[in-house]
This record gives structure tokens, C-alpha cells and sequence, in this order.
């Protein structure tokens, strides 16, 4: 239904929630490399991570690897603290690729710039600088699916 885009993601347990939650919403997770911790099959069971074979995980080597292979870029949508567009102002659609960064960097402040009008933040008081990767995450997609549960319905 969407696609989660981790953007070089340094913690396991982060990209672990998000993978139950992509598996728990019928949508896709794309990890771009470099990634800050292994993702192997050992790796995964033991972490705990029983759900993982169930994730439709896609691995890129690079950013310029996946933004090459998505020559169509009017729906993808990029998680920051430096816009003022609150995610519940864009119109998410079926497909729509919701990207995050990593939890020290976010995302290359290249594509943020190349792409602005498609940037979106969570709005949050002055006291916090940012969110944990997986509320953040679980936040914008449930909006996504918010905005589209008819479609949404029919995979439950």
C-alpha cells in the first residue's frame, strides 16, 4: 500500500518496529545504505525479529542507487525537522513513498532542497528537537492510511 524509506538507519530496534510495522500494514520497506548494523539472517533471529522473513524488504546500496531506479518522484514525501509543512497538509495516495533519515543525520540536506513543496514535519513544541524514527514513522503512515482506508479496507 506505501513504502517506508529508511534512510541510512543506525539503530536496530528502530528499523525492527517499523518492519512489524510494515508487515502490520501491508507496506513495503526500502533500507538505503549504509546501514549501522547487520541485517543478515543470524543477525535478525537474534535480535528477535521472528516477523522479519515477512517484511517486502527492498536493500539499496546507495541513495543515488534508489532515486536512479524511481525515475517518477511527484510521490515521495521526506520526514524533517527543517519545514514548517505539517504532514497532515499533503494528500497521500496508494503507493506514496513516506522517506525518513537516519537517527543521527535525517536526510541529506541535498534532497531535501531538490525537492521542498514534498517535505513534512511532525509539528512538536520547542522543548523536543525530534521524535523517535518509529513513532515518527508510525505517525505519518497512519495518516497515510487514514487518508486513503477505503483502499486500506479491502487488504484487511
Amino acid at each position: 500500500m506505501f513504502h517506508i524509506v529508511l534512510v541510512n538507519p543506525q539503530i536496530p530496534n528502530n528499523t525492527g518496529a517499523i518492519g512489524r510495522l510494515c508487515v502490520n500494514t501491508g507496506s513495503s520497506l526500502h533500507l538505503i545504505k549504509p546501514i549501522g548494523f547487520d541485517i543478515d539472517e543470524k543477525a535478525v533471529r537474534r535480535a528477535g525479529l521472528d516477523y522479519w522473513h515477512k517484511i517486502d524488504l527492498h536493500v539499496w546500496e546507495s541513495i543515488e542507487e534508489f532515486m536512479d531506479a524511481h525515475p517518477i518522484k511527484e510521490r515521495f514525501f521526506f520526514a524533517t525537522t527543517k519545514t514548517d509543512i505539517p504532514y497532515f497538509e499533503h494528500e497521500f495516495q496508494e503507493g506514496d513513498y513516506l522517506f525518513f533519515g537516519s537517527e543521527t543525520a535525517g536526510i541529506p540536506s541535498e534532497i531535501l532542497e531538490a525537492y521542498p513543496k514534498q517535505t513534512m514535519t511532525i509539528p512538536m513544541t520547542k522543548e523536543g528537537r525530534s521524535l523517535n524514527l518509529a513513532i515518527s514513522s508510525g505517525i505519518i503512515l497512519y495518516e497515510a492510511i487514514k487518508q486513503n482506508f477505503n483502499s486500506y479496507r479491502k487488504m484487511m
